[in-house]
């Protein structure tokens, strides 16, 4: 018995030993572990590269038909009928109204006979007059008949002139009659009926006739942009956009864009006093008739190139409470921030105006996991790299 309790006794005194090392040595490996330096975490770079950029400006505008008729009557009288369907496309000379012509046709027909009965006077003034100029010649008239006769050929003349401008006039208030479109183009509503009385250069038009295809786009542009552009150009930063006209593309309202590109035909030579703007003016083929006039639209003006511009994905950008831009870079192999001023956005992209140069490296991929100051390593991706969506996934783990 007594051996048995000494084994039990040397048993237990060899745990206790054991576990006095394992408490002991644990102090010693945490220290050790709490030294070791950590892993360098990885994130995914994109270096800039200096692109071609056009320069372009989005701008307001509305659609202007190319040209505008608005029909109204040249003589007064009431309408027989209305010739055209509305809406629909009418040629020029096409007739659209008839008004009751039999005045103007009895107006002709008199100035007509008055013509004719001023021709017959003529006639007889010119005989009498060759025949007194031989008469006077042997003396068997008066030079004072002689005169006469001649004053009666002119006067004869006369008369015969204005009737014929009568009639004339007479002839034009019956082709009058029939209101034609002096325009090829789309008709709009008519505001009269058959059997409206209507009178001549009336202020109310009876329709509107407009060619819309192509149509204009007023644009408008403030002056300080103008001025900008201007002295960038001036300065070498931009080189222009083309030789010739500038082009233009159209964002419709439900934010689709136009399959027609246009082109800027003027641009205004002053600057509107209540808007501080200058208005543009482009061209814009309408062979579909998608566009209409008065219609708001967004164009997108080609102003100029920029051969060394430097873009940025947004989501690499970050922005304070104080509205300032800043982005993570990794220098020398570690973390550092740069405050960077930016311009307007290409696509998914920040034009990047000042704080950065082509060659340095942003990132675009772990920026949450890191700080400024931090060892990193670089994992070289290019905008849109599918890798960047697996490297995301992986630091979420």
């Amino acid at each position: 018995m007594f051996s048995t309790f000494n084994k039990v006794v040397g048993c237990l005194s060899l745990f206790a030993a054991l576990l006095g090392l394992s408490l002991f040595g644990l102090p010693l490996r945490a220290q050790l572990n709490s030294d070791a330096a950590p892993a360098a975490v990885e994130v995914g770079v994109i270096s800039l590269k200096p692109q071609a950029q056009r320069l372009t400006s989005e701008l307001p505008g509305r659609t202007k038909a190319w040209l505008t008729a608005e029909i109204r009557p040249q003589v007064g009288g009431i309408v027989q009928q209305r010739l055209f369907v509305e809406g629909a496309e009418v040629e020029a000379g096409e007739v659209l109204y008839l008004i009751d012509p039999a005045s103007y046709q009895a107006a002709f027909d008199q100035a007509r006979a008055s013509s004719a009965e001023a021709l017959a006077t003529l006639n007889s003034a010119r005989l009498k007059a060759t025949r007194y100029a031989g008469l006077v010649k042997i003396d068997a008239i008066s030079q004072q008949d002689n005169e006469d006769a001649q004053a009666s050929l002119q006067s004869a003349q006369a008369a015969y002139q204005a009737a014929q401008a009568a009639e004339k006039s007479a002839r034009i208030n019956v082709t009058y009659t029939r209101i034609t479109a002096p325009i090829s183009g789309r008709v709009e509503s008519s505001s009269v009926t058959p059997g409206a009385l209507v009178t001549a250069s009336q202020e109310t038009p009876l329709t509107t006739v407009q060619q819309l295809d192509p149509l204009y786009v007023d644009i408008t542009q403030s002056s300080a942009e103008v001025l900008r552009l201007k002295r960038e150009l001036a300065a070498g930063r931009l080189s222009k956009a083309g030789d010739d006209e500038a082009h233009i593309v159209l964002r419709l309202e439900d934010g689709s864009e136009y399959p027609y590109p246009g082109r800027l035909q003027f641009s205004g030579a002053s600057v509107s006093e209540s808007t501080g703007s200058v208005t543009l003016r482009a061209v814009v083929p309408n062979p579909d008739g998608l566009l209409l006039p008065g219609m708001y639209v967004r164009a997108v003006l080609e102003e100029a190139m920029d051969e060394q511009a430097l873009l940025v994905p947004q989501r690499a950008v970050t922005r304070s409470h104080s509205g300032a831009t800043s982005v993570l870079l990794v220098v020398d192999g570690k973390v550092e921030q740069r405050q960077i001023v930016v311009g307007r956005s290409v696509d998914n992209q920040w034009w990047v105006k000042s704080g950065l140069k082509a060659g340095e490296q942003v990132i675009i991929e772990g920026g949450q996991k890191v700080r400024v100051g931090d060892a990193v390593r670089s994992l070289a991706l290019k905008v849109g790299d599918e890798q960047a969506a697996d490297l995301a996934a992986n630091s979420k783990h």
